[in-house]
């Protein structure tokens, strides 16, 4: 079956950098597309970044753009989000998702991704 795990979340001060990985399973990651959504306490899920399947396209939020950088590993599965110059802001608990078909214009919809990984929590203060 289809598995997504999150690792490498943790503490860190502003301005320092974490490198989170989703290690899936069960389908060919070559084929979905893969994006990584985050969620505050008592905020919604907002959309992080996301990998297009079909064009290879990366789009970020503006929030994070110049800061973070998706991609991906197809030899060993695994979907890696490196986020540099950390800010409290950024705290969340942050998912990996994936689905086999997602339209260019649904990519930063989490109503598209039909697989989810269980969150890695990302906690940024001094």
């Amino acid at each position: 079956q289809v598995q997504l795990v999150e690792s490498g979340g943790g503490l860190v001060q502003p301005g320092g950098s974490l490198r989170l990985s989703c290690a899936t399973s069960g389908f060919s990651l070559i084929r979905y597309a893969v994006a990584w959504f985050r969620q505050a306490p008592g905020k919604e899920r907002e959309f992080v970044a996301a990998i297009s399947q079909r064009t290879g396209s990366t789009p970020y939020a503006d929030s994070v753009k110049g800061r973070f950088t998706i991609s991906k590993d197809n030899a060993k599965n695994t979907v890696i989000l490196q986020m540099n110059n950390l800010k409290p802001e950024d705290t969340a608990v942050y998912y990996c998702a994936a689905a086999g078909v997602v339209i260019m214009s649904q990519l930063r919809s989490q109503s598209a991704y039909n697989y989810w990984g269980q969150g890695t929590q990302v906690t940024v203060s001094s």
